[in-house]
């Protein structure tokens, strides 16, 4: 069986009519800070962008991967109610936590801020973050026919090679506790986007605050049409 990840057009993805977004303390739909610039889903767009550019090598041996790891695709017209109910349980479960979960067409994005995440400067997780954690842990076992884009961001402080770096070990160290928790290795995928892709104005101490962080991209697995 052949595998295909959903995916849409970058333009497409950074408009706002496109995704919802969920406030984590309030329990509200609101419209994100990133509508005011780079455009909402501008996380899930660099992952896809990421995901296409790769070299077909690279795809057809994550293919291969998926397969040896008894991951199968969403049979048929399936996947809008798939990632429907995944998306209604991570809502549930992270209700408070800080984290935020978005919504782009059949993709999910949950965006965890670095405050909350690691310490300042530091690509360790925070102990009191392994519960949140672990509740997105629960959901992505259920769920399994998606593959997992773990990226790194940063604010556009320090150097650029600086930053990239931060990013690759804080999108790593995010990705090794998944893998810890029995999330299957061969869904997640971890890279690190630097300063690359900022939601907010890195001339502000609040912008540059949304811009450290660390995605968790959902994207549905599915069979050809």
């Amino acid at each position: 069986m052949k595998f295909l990840i959903v995916a849409i057009m970058a333009t497409s993805i950074l408009l706002v009519s496109g995704c919802q977004t969920f406030d984590a303390y309030t329990g509200e739909q609101k419209t994100s800070n990133t509508a005011k610039g780079a455009g909402i889903g501008a996380g899930i767009g660099a992952v896809l962008a990421y995901l296409t550019n790769r070299k077909k090598s690279s795809k057809d041996r994550k293919k291969a991967m998926l397969k040896a790891a008894g991951i199968g695709a969403i049979a048929g017209g399936g996947v809008g109610y798939y990632m429907d109910t995944q998306e209604a349980k991570l809502r549930k479960q992270l209700r408070g936590t800080g984290v935020s979960v978005e919504r782009d067409g059949d993709n999910i994005n949950l965006v965890m801020p670095g405050n909350i995440t690691f310490q300042t400067g530091n690509h360790n997780l925070n102990s009191g973050f392994y519960e949140v954690l672990n509740s997105v842990v629960l959901v992505l076992k259920e769920f399994s026919k998606t593959i997992i884009v773990v990226a790194g961001h940063t604010d556009s402080k320090g150097s650029k090679a600086y930053n990239q770096g931060l990013s690759e070990r804080r999108a790593s160290s995010v990705s090794e506790y998944l893998i810890s928790r029995q999330v299957v290795e061969a869904r997640i995928e971890s890279v690190g986007f630097g300063e690359d892709h900022p939601i907010a104005d890195n001339g502000t101490a609040a912008g540059r605050s949304e811009n450290r962080r660390v995605e968790l991209s959902l994207i549905p697995i599915t069979e050809p049409s």
